[in-house]
C-alpha cells in the first residue's frame, strides 16, 4: 500500500482522524468494564465465564488476524474502518435492547464481544496503517506518543465512568454510551480525505502467499520479531488481569462498581504518565534503552497487584496496575513507531496484522487460563502466577539482538 504522507493536507485531518480514537477509546474503556460487571453482578458469573465473555473479544485476532491485513490492503481503508466503527456500534446497541426485553443472558455477551472484537480487528489493523499516510515519518513518534496519551487519557476516565454509570443506572444502560462512541467516531472518520489507492501489490499473489510474505517479514526481522514476541508476552498477562481483576476486586476484597472502576482507572494514569514520558526516554537512553527499561519495570509492578487488600490497602492495586501500564504504553510506542518507520509500505497492514494475530491472540488465551488458575487456586494465587508469567517479556528482549542496542533503527 504505497502511501506518501500528505505534506500538504489541513492540518485538520491528524486532529480529525484524533478525535475520532478518542471517542471510539473512550466508548471501549465504558464497555471494558461495563461487560465483565454485567456478568458478575447481574449474571453472577464464575471466573471462568468472565473469561469467556474477556477472552471472545480477541479471539477474533485469532480467527481473522492473518487475513486482515490482506483484506485492509484491498479495501477501501476508510470505508472499512466506517463500517467497523458501525458494525461494533450495532452490537453493543443490542446489550441494552435484550435487558429491557428480559432475554439478557451470557451466551449474548460473548457473542457481542466477539463481533466487537471481529469488527475492531479491521479497524485496528486499518488504523494503524491510516496515520502513516498523513504524517511524516519524522512525526511519527511523537504522534503515536500523542495517540498513546489519548488512549491512557481514556483508560483514566473510561472506567471510572463505566464503574459509576453501571452503579447509577445498570451495566446494560451504561453500554448506550459505547454506542454513541462508534456513530460519533464513524461520522468523524467519513470526513477524512481518502488515502491512496493500494498499489504494488504483486500479480497473481493470492491470500495465502501475502500473508506468507507478512509473517515471514516479522518473524526474520531481528528487532520487529524480539517486539512480537516481548507483546505476545505481556498480553498474555494483559488478557489474564481482564478475567482477574473484576473477580478479584469484587469477590476478594468486595470492591463496589465505582470503586472497581476507579481501581481499572489507575491503570490509565500509568498509561498516560508513560506516553508522556515516552519522547524523553528516547531521547536520553535510546529507543532499544527505553524499550528494555520499560518492560522490566512493567513486570516488577505486577508483583504488587496479589499483595493488595481490602479497604485502603487496595490501593496497592491501584499502584501495580499503573506501573504495569506505564511499562506496557512505553514499549508499545517504541515498537510500534519502529515497525511503522521501517517496514516498507506495501507490507505494512499484513506486519500489523500479524503482530496483532501473535500478540493480541495471547490475550483470550491468557483470559481462559486465568479463569481456570482461579477457578483451581483462587484470584490471589492466579494473580501471582501472572506476576512470575510478566518476567518473561523483559527475558525475551535481554535473550535478543536489542539487548545491544541503544537505538532500534
Amino acid at each position: 500500500m504505497e502511501f506518501e504522507p500528505q505534506l500538504g493536507a489541513p492540518a485538520g485531518v491528524f486532529w480529525r482522524f484524533w478525535a475520532g480514537s478518542l471517542v471510539s477509546r473512550l466508548g471501549d474503556q465504558v464497555t471494558g468494564v461495563a461487560l465483565p460487571l454485567i456478568a458478575v453482578l447481574t449474571l453472577h458469573a464464575t471466573a471462568w465465564q468472565v473469561g469467556l465473555v474477556t477472552g471472545a473479544g480477541y479471539l477474533a485476532w485469532l480467527l481473522v488476524g492473518l487475513p486482515a491485513g490482506v483484506l485492509v490492503h484491498r479495501l477501501p481503508l476508510r470505508g472499512a474502518q466506517v463500517a467497523a466503527d458501525l458494525v461494533r456500534g450495532l452490537a453493543v446497541a443490542s446489550v441494552p435492547v435484550a435487558a429491557a426485553l428480559g432475554v439478557l443472558g451470557l451466551p449474548q455477551l460473548v457473542a457481542v464481544a466477539l463481533l466487537n472484537g471481529l469488527a475492531s480487528v479491521v479497524f485496528d489493523v486499518g488504523n494503524s496503517t491510516f496515520l502513516p499516510s498523513i504524517v511524516p515519518k519524522e512525526e511519527l513518534t511523537a504522534r503515536n506518543s500523542l495517540l498513546s496519551g489519548t488512549s491512557a487519557a481514556t483508560e483514566l476516565a473510561g472506567p471510572s465512568l463505566g464503574g459509576v454509570l453501571v452503579q447509577l443506572v445498570g451495566g446494560a444502560a451504561a453500554m448506550v454510551l459505547d454506542t454513541v462512541s462508534y456513530l460519533a467516531s464513524a461520522a468523524l472518520l467519513r470526513s477524512l480525505p481518502r488515502p491512496e489507492r493500494p498499489a504494488g501489490r504483486p500479480a497473481g499473489a493470492g491470500m495465502r502467499q501475502q500473508i506468507r510474505e507478512g509473517w515471514h517479514f516479522v518473524t526474520r526481522h531481528p528487532v520487529i520479531g524480539p517486539c512480537t514476541a516481548d507483546a505476545t508476552a505481556v498480553n498474555l498477562v494483559g488478557g489474564g488481569l481482564m478475567t482477574l481483576t473484576p473477580v478479584f476486586l469484587v469477590d476478594t476484597l468486595d470492591a463496589t462498581a465505582a470503586t472497581v472502576g476507579a481501581l481499572m482507572a489507575a491503570g490509565g494514569l500509568g498509561s498516560l504518565i508513560g506516553a508522556a514520558l515516552t519522547p524523553r526516554m528516547v531521547s536520553r537512553v535510546g529507543s532499544g534503552g527505553a524499550l528494555r527499561r520499560a518492560a522490566l519495570t512493567s513486570a516488577l509492578f505486577t508483583f504488587l497487584l496479589p499483595a493488595a487488600g481490602s479497604g485502603w490497602a487496595a490501593l496497592v492495586y491501584a499502584v501495580g496496575n499503573a506501573g504495569f501500564s506505564a511499562g506496557v504504553v512505553v514499549t508499545t510506542v517504541v515498537a510500534r513507531t519502529h515497525r511503522q518507520a521501517h517496514t516498507p509500505p506495501v507490507l505494512l497492514p499484513r506486519v500489523m496484522a500479524t503482530v496483532r494475530f501473535v500478540s493480541w491472540g495471547a490475550i483470550p488465551v491468557g483470559a481462559l487460563l486465568a479463569g481456570a488458575a482461579s477457578t483451581a487456586w483462587g484470584p490471589r494465587t492466579a494473580l501471582l502466577v501472572l506476576a512470575v508469567c510478566s518476567l518473561a517479556g523483559p527475558v525475551i528482549l535481554a535473550a535478543s539482538p536489542i539487548r545491544r542496542l541503544r537505538d532500534l533503527a
